[in-house]
């Protein structure tokens, strides 16, 4: 690859001002958010100040190793069965955070705009305002490659990883610091604060590639979930070929079996919970049956109408950004 996204400049001095006192304590500030009653945050404000000047000292020594992990498995809203990894709020959680604080602007440079998770100011309603806006582009946009990666969290590989922080970064400290984090568990552990952006800087200069080396202009990637439209069903088949290529090659991950060439009128792109057609736009079936079934529950309830709503926000919140008032009418009746 020759395109200018593999010549970036790297960026060093940045330990000092992740390990300074200031930004600890403000990362302690934002882990916290939400979590006020848990116990950690309990346990950490027992000697907080005392804690906090520790971390510093383990920091600028080098000494700082992750903790521990909590492993336990969940099932998602999709029924996906995930295994999630959790930290100890101290002192890992406001080290990632303490990391973020000073690296978020410097990463969030490299990634394209067509990329969506987990960044301010995009995430799914970011992506749905594109992919609703391109719609309107119905001559260009009458079929569709959806595909997603397999295993993508525990198969990303840590060697790989580590060559693509360093693209950006050449602090030779925040590089053992980050080394240590990446090393502590397979892949990229799900539930981590920090894991979220491994995984866009993983997949950051194949968006580059899709975009600048081989010219696709409707390109869309939350998380490992991508979408693609095109005019040309047979361009599409052949763009696949190349993804497939350049993700085994460059990044050992493989694309799930369940991959889609198909006309966007006739099936609908199932995307970040919303069904999209180039007239509409509905919820997902499965969002839709939860958000019934949640709703049914309640109406066997002696609650008021203000609880009813605080229980419901949620799933309103998915449904007033569709075509959704006959769904609303319904189960509001």
């Amino acid at each position: 690859m020759n395109s200018k996204y593999g010549k970036m400049k790297r960026i060093g001095n940045l330990y000092g001002k992740i390990v300074s006192l200031e930004n600890l304590r403000h990362a302690d500030e934002q882990a916290r958010k939400g979590k006020m009653r848990s116990y950690g945050v309990k346990r950490h404000d027992n000697n907080r100040d005392a804690n906090i000047y520790k971390l510093q000292n383990l920091l600028e020594e080098g000494a700082y190793k992750t903790s521990k992990y909590h492993i336990f498995s969940m099932v998602t809203d999709a029924g996906k069965k995930r295994t999630i990894y959790r930290l100890p709020y101290y002192p890992d959680r406001i080290v990632h955070h303490a990391i973020m604080n000073v690296m978020e602007p410097i990463w969030t440079n490299i990634f394209t705009r067509d990329t969506y998770s987990c960044i301010k100011g995009k995430g799914i309603h970011g992506v749905f305002k594109k992919l609703k806006s391109d719609l309107k582009d119905i001559e260009n946009t009458q079929y569709c490659l959806k595909l997603d990666i397999k295993k993508f969290y525990p198969s990303i590989d840590h060697d790989i990883l580590k060559q693509l922080v360093r693209r950006k970064i050449k602090d030779v400290k925040l590089l053992k610091l980050l080394d240590e984090i990446i090393a502590s568990a397979p892949g990229v552990p799900i539930g981590n604060y920090l894991s979220q952006f491994f995984a866009n800087i993983y997949l950051t200069y194949f968006d580059h590639y899709l975009k600048e080396d081989l010219g696709a202009k409707y390109y869309y990637r939350y998380a490992d979930d991508i979408v693609i439209l095109h005019k040309d069903k047979a361009y599409l088949h052949d763009f696949f070929k190349k993804i497939e290529h350049y993700l085994n090659t460059h990044l050992k991950l493989e694309v799930k079996d369940n991959y889609q060439v198909f006309p966007v009128e006739a099936r609908g792109i199932d995307f970040v919970g919303y069904v999209f057609r180039h007239t509409h736009i509905m919820l997902r079936k499965r969002i839709k049956q939860s958000f019934a079934r949640k709703v049914s529950k309640l109406n066997k309830k002696d609650i008021s109408s203000s609880e009813f709503k605080a229980q419901t926000c949620s799933y309103e919140g998915w449904a007033k950004h569709c075509n959704s008032k006959h769904l609303l009418k319904t189960l509001y009746r």
